[in-house]
């Protein structure tokens, strides 16, 4: 009997994981397939087939903005960001999780403060500063904070405290190994698994990131992929098949970015427990 509820149970967990799958997966099957109907059929109905629109919006989104040169915007800056984020934020979670130094705990207590702040307060003043340091219509303002960022830090800093020893770190400093090759070498293989979690959120918040380039860049040509989106948008008439196609050119390289990012995490944790 209690065996039969288990199964009962197990049989329970896999419809509800299912259906759940398939309402996450809604959304996007509803991009994919407005993108292919015309603004028309968008607004009158509920559409859950293809259409034959695609050419048409497509040629309607060109004529209103360079998507792709939004996508190649948008490449330029979240790639190098969530490298950033992920090398030099596994760096500092170590340096924080492993060694002792004076102002440590405040230091550590200013990167959670920071993430507390919500980042519309400071983008008067994130622009003043690219303003007068003369970094306006510059990716760079967008690049360079990858090096510090106190989410990536606060992650990483609790998973090394848990699964890096101090032993693991002693035994190749007494064999002579230098402090970055214990760190290329040892530590970060080891956290891999969370470095690319992060990697994924960061790859996410940057991709979509919409206020900060909407006001530091003034240039057209620089403008990122949700900018160029937005600009779709009519004053007084949208082409919502043009748009719901930008939005779901835009979605692909998240989508790509976690199916090779999650295999990963997968592939790390399943060698965690071999060992």
């Amino acid at each position: 009997m209690k065996h039969t509820k288990f199964r009962f149970s197990a049989l329970t967990i896999r419809l509800l994981l299912i259906f759940l799958t398939i309402l996450c997966a809604v959304p996007f099957l509803v991009v994919f397939i407005n993108s292919t109907h015309s603004s028309l059929d968008i607004v009158q109905q509920f559409n859950l087939l293809p259409d034959d629109s695609l050419e048409d919006n497509y040629n309607t989104m060109q004529s209103l903005v360079d998507i792709w040169r939004g996508f190649f915007n948008s490449i330029v800056i979240t790639v190098p960001y969530t490298l950033l984020t992920g090398y030099f934020g596994a760096m500092i979670a170590y340096g924080f999780a492993k060694y002792r130094f004076r102002f440590k705990n405040v230091l550590y207590a200013i990167v959670l403060i920071s993430m507390m702040i919500p980042s519309q307060l400071s983008i008067i003043g994130f622009y003043r500063l690219c303003l007068n340091l003369k970094m306006t219509n510059s990716y760079l303002p967008f690049i360079i904070p990858g090096i510090a960022n106190a989410t990536t830090v606060f992650f990483l800093r609790g998973m090394i405290e848990q699964s890096i020893s101090d032993s693991m770190i002693e035994a190749p400093r007494i064999e002579g190994c230098s402090e970055f090759g214990i760190f290329n070498r040892i530590v970060l293989p080891c956290i891999m698994p969370g470095v690319a979690t992060m990697c994924i959120f960061n790859f996410v918040a940057s991709w979509n990131a919409y206020m900060g380039p909407l006001i530091i860049l003034q240039k057209k040509e620089l403008y990122t992929m949700p900018v160029m989106i937005s600009m779709i948008k009519g004053l007084y008439v949208t082409n919502y098949g043009a748009m719901y196609l930008a939005v779901a050119i835009s979605v692909i390289p998240i989508m790509i970015v976690f199916a090779i990012f999650s295999r990963y995490i997968i592939d790390g944790l399943t060698t965690g427990s071999e060992k």
